[in-house]
């Protein structure tokens, strides 16, 4: 999991294996279908490659793509700030990188410390707050709507 290749990837050589970035230079969808492959070739086929330099070589790629989409994207609307969350938001080396773009985009960086990154409650409630912060409380009456798609929320 993330914990771990965040702590193996310390250890090894980023640039020892050129994994592929695939879409960086196309929009701003991603997909890590193919570097996954390429991983698992790799590890195949170089079975005494160092772990800790494989791990970090993907770790790269992964952050690689990630870092440069969320810049494209913060220029592409003018963004004031981005934020990292979720599990993946724990990982030193996306959080350096994300901060980096920010400083590069000069925009603000919201993220929530490394402890809190996967602590889903945590998350929730801080969307929360800053929801009632910039609209009031919700009425006890609002409907769920379980299958409500991101699109149609403002």
């Amino acid at each position: 999991g993330g914990p771990a290749i965040d702590r193996e990837a310390a250890e090894g050589d980023p640039t020892a294996v050129n994994f592929p970035r695939a879409m960086l230079n196309d929009g701003l969808n991603f997909s890590f279908s193919g570097l996954k492959t390429s991983v698992m070739n790799h590890v195949r086929r170089h079975p005494d490659d160092d772990l800790a330099d494989v791990v970090a070589s993907f770790q790269a790629a992964v952050v690689d793509v990630l870092v440069t989409k969320a810049g494209r994207a913060a220029r592409q609307v003018a963004a004031k700030g981005l934020v990292l969350g979720g599990g993946v938001a724990a990982n030193s080396l996306l959080r350096e990188r994300f901060l980096d773009v920010c400083v590069a985009e000069n925009i603000r960086a919201f993220l929530p410390s490394a402890g809190m990154c996967t602590d889903n409650a945590a998350m929730i409630a801080a969307v929360g707050w800053h929801r009632l912060r910039s609209d009031g409380p919700t009425p006890l009456d609002i409907g769920a709507i379980p299958n409500l798609r991101l699109a149609v929320i403002d």
